[in-house]
């Protein structure tokens, strides 16, 4: 972790790291959480294995969707880690994306109360690292995480 290069988002997820990894790559649980709502979100491809695809959609009104993310996974490890690019598009072709460009990297650890999640977001210099914070990576990053929580701590009985 390079403090002048990347942001970090840590929270503890109170469901096993296996509910946490299926909200990850079933495209129908993915997309309940993946875009802050009110705003609704559409998966277009999620080929969660290296080389694939992560490509979504967003509609604020539900019936008209625009270009959201169009990602490259780059690492998947079965329910421990997974690394995506958006500056490959899905068709594995260098792109400039807009807000900027980032490699995300999501770990899922064991906690005594379900999943140590982590996310660490790398950009390739220190202006699109505090572009990234000032457009409000911690509001938007920390409000789907908070949603991917709300939806698998719901789904768990302890």
């Amino acid at each position: 972790m390079n403090p002048d290069l990347d942001l970090t988002l840590q929270r503890v997820i109170r469901a096993p790291r296996a509910a946490v990894w299926r909200a990850w790559t079933d495209p129908s649980r993915f997309a309940r959480w993946f875009i802050p709502q009110p705003a609704v979100c559409r998966v277009d491809r999620l080929e969660v294995r290296p080389g694939g695809a992560l490509v979504t959609s967003l509609s604020e009104d539900g019936q008209a969707f625009l270009p959201h993310l169009d990602a490259t996974f780059l690492v998947v490890d079965d329910q421990e880690r997974i690394v995506f690019t958006n500056a490959l598009d899905s068709d594995w072709r260098p792109v400039h994306p807009e807000p900027v460009a980032m490699t995300a990297e999501i770990t899922l650890g064991e906690h005594p109360d379900g999943t140590d999640y982590r996310i660490v977001v790398r950009h390739g210099d220190p202006a699109a690292r505090a572009r990234h914070e000032k457009l409000g990576f911690l509001d938007g990053w920390g409000t789907v995480t908070a949603q991917l929580a709300g939806a698998v701590e719901a789904q768990t009985v302890r």
